[in-house]
Parts: C-alpha cells; structure tokens; sequence
C-alpha cells in the first residue's frame, strides 16, 4: 500500500501565500496611530481685538478674547492654548465681550441684537436673549457692579435710543426703556458709586447732549437733563471722571468737558491748538482711559491730558511716535494703572503707569521680539500678585501683523501667530536638493540603523517588542519618515508652503510638520508705513530656476494695492523662498485691476506677468529687453478676458504694440477689445466665472468608452465656465419663489467669445461654487423645486476628430490627430450633462491635481461643516445609467442614483474641522498616485492624498524585513517540496 504524500511542505507553502498576501493588505490599511503621520491640523483664532482676564486666584488662570474673524476664545494664559473657541457666522458680528460673576463670558452680537452667555470652563452656551434696538448704531455692553448680592449682576445693553437690563444667570429682560428723544443714541453708560442709579448719556442729532438717570431695578427715568452744544459734536465722547463727560466737536478742532452733576449741566470749550501744539491728521478720542486721563490722537502722534474739573486740560504726557495704551486696569478704589507700549531701536518698552500719577513709572521693560512682527497696535493690561505681596504686571500684545504675545518681566512668555487666520492667497515651492557626498562612515551607520529599525519592526510585528522597544518603534517611524528635513525628497512630498496673510505677511511653512520656516512682514503692505491702508491682493510664481541657473534660488512675487480704491497705485515685491528676504520692491505708477501671469518665460527663466490698469491698459513686468523680446514674439498669439460683474459683462481682449498714452513706455500696451457678451441686467447677474488650471495636467485627450470606442475630450484652456442667476435668486436661500429663480451655466471659448454650450436651471438659487478641469465642469447651486443642494456635470467632447477611428487613415497618416487646437474653427463639439442631489451646502470646490494627469479625478468639497470630503469624479459622470451594460460595467460606471454618496471614511480631514474654511488647494507631488491638499480658513489642515490608492509605491510602513523572511520561507519551501518530491518519486520507481 502507497504511503499517503507528505502534507507539511503544502502546510508551509500555504503559509507563505498567506503571509505575502496579509503583506499586500497591510500595505493598504490605515491605523489609528498613523493619522498625523502624514498630515497636520492647526488652530487659530485671527487678530485680537479685545480680551478680558479671568481674575480668579484658584484653578486656572485664562484670557478670553474676541477677534477679528468673529471668533471668541478662551486662552491659557501660562501657554497661549485655547482652552475653548467659538466660530460665529459672519452674518452675526461680535460686537463686545465682558465676564459676569467669574463664571460666564457674556457677548453682545448683530449690532446689540443678541446677547449670549457662555459658561466660562467649557464654553457651552448657557443662554441667548434677542433684543430690540434701533439700527446703525453701535452697542454697548455693561456688566453692573452688585456687592451687596453676589447671586446675580445686571447687564445693560443700549443701542440707538434703548437700553435694556438682562439677568446674566438666566437671560430674562428685566426690563427695557426706550428713550422718546428723537435720533438719540446712547454712548456711555456708568454706574453711580453706592446707589441704584446708572447715567446713560446720549447724543441727540450731533447738537444735543442728554443725560438720563435710571433706577436700576425698574428702569424708572428718575432725572431727565438736556442740554445742546454750539457748533456740534462729530460723535466721540469719553468719560473723564464720575460725572464730567469729554466730547469731541463736529470739526474735530476742540473739547466739550460737560459736567452733568446735580440738576444742572455745564459746559466748556477748550481749543486743541491751544492745548496740543503741531497736531496734523485727523483727530479722534482714544476710548482706553479714565479717572482723569484723556488719551488724544492725531496721526502718528498720542498726547495725554489730565482733566482739571471743566476749568481745562493740560498735557500731562504726549508721544510723537506709534504708540499703544491700555484699558485702565482697577488697583485700589481709587486707583488705576495702565500700560504704555512703544517700540525703543529694535525692542518695544512696556511701562505701566497709574493714572493719578502719570508722571512717575511703576515698570519699565525692555522686550526684544521679531522685527517681522511691525508695531504694536494693541494693549491688554493684566496684574497679579508677587510673593512680597507686591503688584507685577502682564500684558497681552497686539502685533501689527495680527500676532499675539504675551509679555512678562522684560520676556515674551508665548507668542501666536494668529495671522495665519486670515491667508489670503497660496502658492508652493520646491525645498534646495540635497548635497552629494556622503562619507563611508555615514554609511555604514545608516546600514546599521536599518538592520537595527527592521529587526524591531519584526519584533513589533510578531507581537514580540516591550514597552521600551515599541516606544523605540515610534521614534524610529517619524525619524525615518524624514519628512521634516529642509531638502527635496524623490517623492517630491516635502516642499514649502507660502501663504500671503492679510496684515501683508508672507509665512512659509513645511509641509512635514506645519513649521513656520520663515516669515516677512512687508515694508509695502504695512499699514504703519503708509497714509492710507494698504491690501494684499495675490501671490506667484517669479523665478523657478532649472539646468544652468540652478545655483539661484527660486523666488515669488508678491502684488498688492497701496489702498483701497480701485485706482490706488499698485505694490510689487519679489521673494526668496528659501530665505523669505525681500529681493526687490517697487511702488509702481499705475493701478492693479487685473493680474495675468504668462506661460512665458525669459532667458533667467524669470515667468511674465501683465497687469492690466483701471484705464485698460496692459504693463509687462518684468521690464527687462530680454522679457520684451519674448513677449513680442509671442504676442499676435495672446488674448484674454475679464468679467465685469457690475457691469454685468464679459469681453474678451488682444494686444497692441502701443500704449495710446504713452509712448515712451514700451513696456505698456493698449488693449484692443475683440468681442464682449453683456447679459439683460433683468434677467440674469453674473455670479461666478472659472477657468481650467494653468498647471494642470492632461494625460490623454481621448476616452475609450465601453465598447471599446473611442471619443476624444475638447481640451482647451481658453474654455471658460460663466454662471448668471436671476435677479431674485443671488439673495440668501429661500428670498425667492421658484417661478422667479433661475441659474444659467454657459461654456464659452475666450478667444472668440463664442458661447459652445448653455443650459438653463429653472428653479435654481445661489451660491454657485464651480470647479473646471479637463473637459469637464463641476458646479453646485439650491434647487427651489426641490429644496435640496445639486451638483450639475458637463462634459464636452471633439467631434471633429472622431474620423480618427477609423485604422486606415491612422496608418496611411491621414488623420488630424496633431493638429493644434484653434479657436478660430467652429468646433464640432458633443455635450452630456446631468445633475445629482447632494446633502451639504458647500464653501469651497476644488480637484485633484497629479503630476502625469494619469490618477482619477476626485473633487474635493468643503462642506458647511468646515470639512473638506473627497468625491470620486466617477459619481459625477453623466454617462451614468439607472441599468448600465454589461460593457458599461467594464467600463466602471457606476448605476445611476439620484443622490451622490456621502461616505463617512472619504473626508481627507478625518474628525478635524478647518474653521471658516474659505479655500483648498491641490499640489501634485513626483509620486504621480499621489496629491498634496492644503486646506486654509481660521485653522490651517494640509494632508496626503492618493485617489487611486497609491499603486506606484509602497507605504512607509511596509516591513521589508518580514517580506525577506517571507521570501526566504518560501523559497525554503520549495526546497524541501523539490526533495521530497523526487524521494517519493524515486521510492515509486523501486516498487
């Protein structure tokens, strides 16, 4: 009888596929501990705009602060972290911040018509009262004084002409007056010191001054004065002491110091000229002192007057440079102090000083900070005790390029670089490449630290490792991912990113771990340097040097507005991007209404840019001959666009060799307008327009089709995608009927103004966000009808190569496969559309970029919850059929629903939130399954993204030590079955 065939090498070589295929799984997996491996999530608050400490001695100590992008925080003074932080709806502005009772935040909204208190610890909402006021006014919030019940504090809200009491435990009006003088408008509110009463003061049409007292249990007016003013009032008042009020006058020249003790109000003039000597500019109250202190400014120039009764002023201090002061911060009862903070040479000097001597210093500080910072726009104010029970003080400061810093004994403590809230524009630079040389001993230690990291990645895998060893697994995985290093990797995933913020700051951080590398605040952009407030408008590529010019290192190209009309001068600055040192800045001598970066480039690869004035003409930069050579050779080949949304058209531009105005200026160009599209302003409004990427890669034009067909894409970059809404329709969703509502998409050519193909959405309402890439257009809109968000696709094919099919001509030569594209012939094109339901409301749209256009196309949507989700174009193609073919399945198309798919695991950001998400950008890496996306708002989030999965490469974590055991097992393998294969083969020969 036959002995039975041996089964262990089967057993083993089973074993061994097992073992390569868990390999190949791994491969594609994603573990928890690997999130933020490869992607960062910063947080931001934006600029600081008023901040109020929590004075409690026990538990933590924290600053709450309201800034700018209409964000409220709180902050661990000790570091600088957000303990909490609420974004609100920019349809909501924040008007002011107080605390109440140690234990709740309370913020005044939408012009003094919300109220809000938030629990100080958690920051969870505890109540919102609505409240009535007259518009166009500006709010104030005060939180009164009670020592004799602690349970409870009364909040007075008064805008226009009412005023309202608010309990701040529960929010119930306690109750509300509104005031019959007409066009009053409340302007301080104070306590009376020991009584039930509160003085609301007011300014009746800019002549009158009316003084209420009030009972602050019932609102009951108890004493009603009036008394109006010669010449008038500009507006601005400020409270000089418990009962004399400082107005400033209609022309901005003198002071009202009225007193409004007893029954009576009194009154006195004091001219500025005669106070305050060489003030120039405009002058304006400073509402940051008290107790006798007056602060005054006038252009670069702050003077401080004491008050002398209403008898006068005099000038107890005054600075003739930038300078910051403090709220008043309470000492004693009848003491205060505040902070004067001045840049001194190269540091800013902090000193306090109390208010009832102004002359004499408390503390006087030397701070050295960044250069990059400019000035010190604001003060925070804080005090604590020292161990010899004596007074020291803390400031928060307001840097001029929207930074945050806390100052401490003569240090900066910790420092936020809260301008990173507000980016405005990105762009992208490779890092230098790594220096050749490497010495033996290098080598051969880095041979042993792989053998070393790989035998614990083994000893890991196999579930082997101690606690020291995996905690030396970890270090080792970020040690060798080296994505923080400072040099081009091949995969082309570590390089710079450069954002332009809009104090007019240029930061570049790393795409490894989100470090600032450097940052420049421009001299141009500075608010501080110029009369008027400056703007950043766009960021972009200057120089990329390549071959002979590799020794440069590439720089970028900063424009902005030297103010905010639309004929302001432009600002010009170039850039390193490794350094971040300004190379060039130029003020240049005409406006910026349009921007068009070229595709050509000079002979030290320096890219062309027009900039196109308010008086339609078109300026070369850079203006060099050799730029002016290129340009001209190219320039019967150039035309462009722009779309005027006020007046509702588009037109569509070539160049001519002369500028009308000036012929001395070679460099400037007259534009010649080619043709133009003017929409029925009663119909419809220009909504949004986009055009396809510069950058933006196309692998192939034609499409091979499930039955093995072949249809080629319309490929041209002059395609643009124009949407227009109804009158009705661009307001907020739901302020019009469907029968009004409308949104029209066309696809027109740039060069021609032809209009290739329209398609009319009835019942449609904005806001349009649109995407373009390839042949395709993505947008998404409201349908009324149906009362759901839509995502509409258009696809446009060439029909005129489609005699390309047939492989006679394709091999006798006669097809027209390279033929350049032109605008001038009337393209036979084919068109399909369709329109999905989609769940979320969208901020932003954008698409994947590769650096072959090989990889699938996903569009990446930033939803209403300030999440950015990755949707396969695949869902998007209007080829999709409710039964699709057998062919057609082959092909990938998926069935057809009437929904796109919301799938929990395709959001790239994972559970973070991009606060206020206002833009994405995609950057193709060397790796051609792999894009970069960085994603902007308040917060700041960048990660990696593979759409096809990463099919080119392996994962960091791949184990090649337990693929060479696996190899080595199965080779073992065969081996051993080889022999005993041939031992039963020889033993059944013998029988």
């Amino acid at each position: 009888m036959a002995a039975p065939p041996p089964r262990r090498p089967l057993l083993l070589l089973l074993a061994g596929l097992l073992a390569a295929a868990s390999l190949a799984t791994l491969a594609a997996a994603i573990y928890e501990d690997q999130v933020g491996l490869a992607d960062w999530h910063q947080k931001y608050i934006g600029k600081v705009k008023q901040a109020v400490y929590h004075s409690q001695k026990s538990g933590r100590r924290r600053v709450v602060v309201l800034t700018e992008e209409n964000v409220i925080a709180s902050l661990d003074l000790r570091s600088g972290d957000i303990f909490w932080r609420h974004v609100i709806d920019k349809n909501d502005p924040l008007d002011q911040l107080s605390l109440s009772l140690g234990k709740y935040v309370l913020t005044l909204s939408s012009g003094g018509t919300i109220l809000r208190a938030w629990n100080l610890p958690d920051g969870q909402m505890i109540w919102e009262t609505s409240l009535e006021t007259s518009s166009a006014s500006k709010p104030q919030l005060h939180v009164l004084s009670n020592n004799k019940v602690a349970k409870d504090n009364l909040v007075l809200v008064s805008a226009g002409r009412w005023i309202y009491a608010v309990s701040s435990i529960d929010g119930v009006i306690s109750w509300r007056k509104e005031f019959s003088l007409d066009g009053l408008e409340i302007k301080q509110v104070l306590q009376s010191p020991g009584t039930d009463i509160v003085y609301a003061v007011g300014i009746s049409d800019s002549s009158k001054v009316a003084i209420y007292h009030l009972n602050t249990k019932t609102g009951e007016i108890v004493k009603d004065i009036q008394q109006s003013l010669p010449g008038g009032l500009c507006g601005e008042t400020v409270i000089g002491s418990d009962n004399v009020l400082v107005a400033l006058d209609k022309t901005r020249s003198g002071l009202f110091l009225i007193q409004f003790k007893g029954e009576r109000v009194s009154y006195n003039k004091v001219h500025l000229s005669s106070l305050v000597r060489d003030l120039s500019g405009t002058v304006k109250l400073l509402p940051s002192m008290s107790n006798g202190i007056i602060a005054l400014q006038a252009s670069s120039t702050v003077a401080l007057l004491k008050l002398k009764g209403t008898d006068g002023l005099e000038v107890a201090q005054r600075f003739d440079q930038p300078v910051a002061l403090s709220d008043p911060l309470t000492i004693t009862e009848k003491d205060e102090a505040f902070a004067i903070v001045q840049h001194v040479g190269s540091q800013i000097e902090f000193v306090v000083r109390f208010t009832s001597d102004v002359g004499s210093e408390v503390i006087r500080e030397q701070v050295t900070i960044d250069q990059h910072r400019g000035i010190v726009e604001k003060v925070f104010l804080n005090n604590y005790v020292r161990t010899d029970k004596s007074h020291g003080f803390r400031a928060l400061v307001v840097m001029e390029d929207h930074s945050l810093l806390l100052i401490q004994q003569g240090e900066v403590v910790w420092s936020r670089e809260d301008g990173l809230a507000s980016v405005v524009d990105v762009t992208t630079s490779e890092l230098p490449v790594e220096k050749d040389g490497v010495s033996v001993a290098d080598v051969e230690h880095n041979l042993f630290e792989w053998l070393k990291g790989h035998m614990l990645k083994l000893k890991g895998t196999l579930m082997l490792a101690s606690a020291d060893e995996v905690a030396a697994i970890q270090a080792l995985r970020l040690k060798s991912s080296e994505k923080n290093k400072m040099t081009r990797d091949h995969n082309g995933f570590r390089k710079l990113l450069i954002v332009l913020t809009k104090a007019g700051k240029v930061i570049a951080l790393h795409t490894g771990d989100g470090r600032i590398i450097w940052s420049n605040l421009l001299p141009s952009l500075r608010a501080s340097r110029s009369d008027v407030m400056p703007s950043a408008l766009r960021i972009y590529q200057w120089q990329v040097p390549h071959n002979r010019v590799m020794h440069q290192n590439p720089s970028i190209l900063i424009v902005g507005k030297a103010g905010p009309e639309s004929s302001a001068p432009g600002v010009f600055s170039i850039i390193d991007s490794y350094s971040g040192e300004e190379l060039n800045s130029m003020r240049l001598d005409h406006s910026v209404a349009q921007i068009i970066p070229l595709t050509l480039k000079d002979s030290s690869e320096q890219r062309l840019h027009l900039i196109v004035d308010s008086n339609s003409h078109a300026h070369l930069y850079p203006r060099s001959p050799d730029a002016l050579n290129v340009f001209l050779h190219e320039i019967s080949n150039l035309y462009f666009y722009s779309v005027d949304i006020q007046k509702n058209a588009i037109r569509g531009y070539s160049l001519q060799e002369s500028c009308g105005f000036n012929l001395g200026d070679e460099y400037c160009f007259s534009m010649k307008e080619l043709w133009s599209i003017i929409f029925p302003s009663d119909t419809e409004r220009i909504a949004i327009s986009e055009t396809r990427k510069m950058n933006e890669v196309v692998h192939t034009q034609a499409k091979i089709i499930g039955d093995h067909d072949v249809i080629y894409k319309y490929l041209s970059k002059n395609l643009v995608f124009v949407a227009t809404l109804s009158p009705k329709a661009a307001g907020e969703i739901g302020s019009a009927l469907p029968e009004e509502a409308s949104l029209v998409a066309y696809l027109i050519d740039a060069v021609t103004g032809r209009i290739l193909h329209r398609v009319t959405h009835h019942g449609a309402q904005g806001p349009v966000h649109a995407v373009v890439s390839e042949n395709w257009v993505v947008y998404h809109y409201f349908n009324l009808r149906a009362h759901r968000f839509e995502m509409a696709v258009i696809e446009i094919y060439d029909q005129s190569r489609a005699d390309n099919k047939d492989f006679l001509k394709l091999v006798l030569g006669k097809h027209n496969l390279s033929a350049p594209i032109t605008s001038y012939a009337r393209p036979e094109v084919m068109v399909k559309s369709q329109s999905y339901f989609f769940t979320h409301s969208v901020k932003a749209m954008a698409v994947t970029q590769t650096a072959k256009g090989i990889t699938s196309k996903q569009l990446l949507i930033g939803t209403i919850g300030d999440q950015v989700l990755a949707l396969d174009k695949r869902y998007l193609d209007p080829r999709r059929s409710v039964n699709p073919t057998q062919q057609e399945k082959e092909e990938g198309i998926i069935p057809l629903t009437d929904s796109l798919p919301i799938i929990p695991q395709s959001f790239v950001t994972h559970s973070h939130q991009v606060e206020a998400l206002r833009g994405i950008v995609s950057i193709p890496a060397k790796l051609e399954s792999t894009t970069l996306v960085f994603t902007y708002g308040i917060d700041l989030f960048y990660t990696r993204l593979a759409p096809s999965r990463t099919y080119d490469s392996l994962t960091d974590e791949f184990s090649y030590a337990l693929l060479l055991i696996t190899i080595v097992a199965l080779v073992a393998a065969i081996i051993v079955t080889w022999i005993l294969s041939e031992k039963k083969e020889l033993r059944d020969k013998w029988r």
